[in-house]
């Protein structure tokens, strides 16, 4: 086992502003406020997906944005909602904060969705600010900025396809061309001292883990050898691949080798046996293969399926991989449980900030601020009041006060001055 890691950023879709706009209709000259409201931003979507086995194509996009809300419109027209992007990570995909390192969830469950990052909130539009004494407000409210955020994804990978079959039967080399792994690859007649993983890619959405499960020597069941403790890999494979020397260079039965394998994953574990399995026929480059493979064919094609070919020559890889592929696709596994022990990491919201800077100044500043500027039409006495209004609702006057404030200092909103006033 091993972890495939994946960091990535994502930011939601901006809400769109609502809209300033007035009825224009014939027959009503004084109409009055018509401004629509803005869009939702879209979410960013985490959702598992069991044809998914990695992150591999995490590793080839880092960025992901969605779309903004469209700004409201004349007419009381809202603007449209910005489209959602749904990323899909195979099951049990942890998913953390990548500053500090909390777990956010753990999707670990069939399609489970997450949000990841919420969309901004769409504007009002002025036909919203109407009342008994604002009969014709001249502002509207912006949207709020979508959620942004830097994640790491981290996937607990577990083969999907194991490697069995005796020693220097050429299951290192085959991994070593399918995959990215790079095992140490002799002439060796004891067994590897652990198991080797490497990820293959078919392509798009196509990849899967594949190990080369070391240890199967007779006895292996028994703790002879490392076998017992890499047995436990195979079980939580989904398909098997037994490689098989059909060359017979070193004076080896191919009928012999499969039955002695089988018997160890039987002596371990009974439900080994009903694991899809594929027989490799391997070293088929070398003269004298064709008598090995036809005993194989004469013993085994109407139990399992043979291919034939190459470690060495990469003849076949191909379609074997992907006929692994398939199968791991068409095959449940039980559901995998972690030890880990999960910290939530709270969603930033919108604040409001008072303080003091270096200078001594008053300072005002934070998303929510930042809207309220952005919405304010400050030629216009019903915007300012409104402005007024939600200053002192969220407690800006009150903490202003707090740290000193008197009339006429300066005080500084968002970047822009103002002059203090009760």
């Amino acid at each position: 086992m091993f972890i495939d890691i994946a960091n990535i950023k994502v930011k939601a879709g901006k809400g769109g502003d609502g809209a300033v706009a007035w009825r224009r209709e014939k027959y009503e000259p004084a109409g009055g406020p018509a401004g629509g409201d803005g869009g939702r931003g879209g979410d960013i979507i985490l959702k598992t997906d069991t044809g998914i086995h990695t992150l591999l194509d995490f590793r080839y996009k880092r960025e992901y944005k969605a779309e903004n809300g469209e700004n409201g419109m004349s007419k009381l027209k809202f603007g449209a909602q910005g489209k959602d992007i749904v990323l899909k990570v195979p099951v049990g995909t942890l998913v953390k904060d990548k500053d500090s390192g909390g777990v956010i969830v753990d999707l670990n469950k069939k399609d489970m969705e997450y949000v990841i990052a919420k969309g901004g909130r769409g504007g009002k539009g002025n036909a919203k600010f109407k009342n008994s004494t604002r009969q014709a407000p001249t502002f509207a409210e912006a949207g709020t900025r979508g959620e942004e955020k830097e994640i790491t994804l981290e996937l607990k990978l577990l083969a999907d396809v194991g490697l069995v079959g005796f020693p220097n039967v050429g299951k290192s080399t085959l991994l070593s061309v399918v995959s990215n792994a790079r095992p140490k690859i002799a002439n060796y007649h004891f067994t590897t001292l652990k198991p080797n993983l490497g990820l293959v890619n078919l392509g798009p959405e196509e990849s899967f883990v594949i190990a080369d499960i070391p240890g199967l020597i007779e006895g292996a069941a028994q703790g002879q050898g490392l076998g017992d403790e890499f047995l436990r890999h195979i079980e939580r494979t989904k398909v098997l691949i037994h490689v098989i020397d059909v060359s017979g260079s070193e004076g080896r039965d191919p009928v012999s080798d499969f039955y002695k394998i089988m018997d160890e994953l039987k002596d371990y574990n009974e439900k080994l046996l009903h694991k899809p399995m594929i027989i490799f026929a391997n070293k088929m480059d070398i003269p004298g293969s064709e008598e090995g493979l036809e005993k194989l064919k004469k013993e085994f094609q109407n139990k399992y399926e043979i291919y034939e070919g190459s470690a060495a020559s990469g003849k076949n890889l191909k379609d074997l991989m992907f006929r692994a592929f398939k199968l791991v696709n068409e095959t449940e596994l039980e559901e995998e449980t972690y030890d880990e022990k999960f910290v939530e990491v709270s969603q930033k919201e919108e604040g409001i900030n008072v303080y003091l800077d270096e200078s001594n100044s008053f300072v005002v500043d934070g998303p929510y601020i930042e809207k309220l500027v952005k919405s304010t039409n400050f030629e216009d006495r019903d915007s300012l009041r409104y402005f007024q209004e939600n200053l002192r609702k969220n407690g800006v006057i009150d903490k202003l006060k707090k740290l000193g404030i008197e009339e006429k200092d300066s005080v500084f909103i968002d970047g822009y001055e103002f002059e203090f006033f009760e």
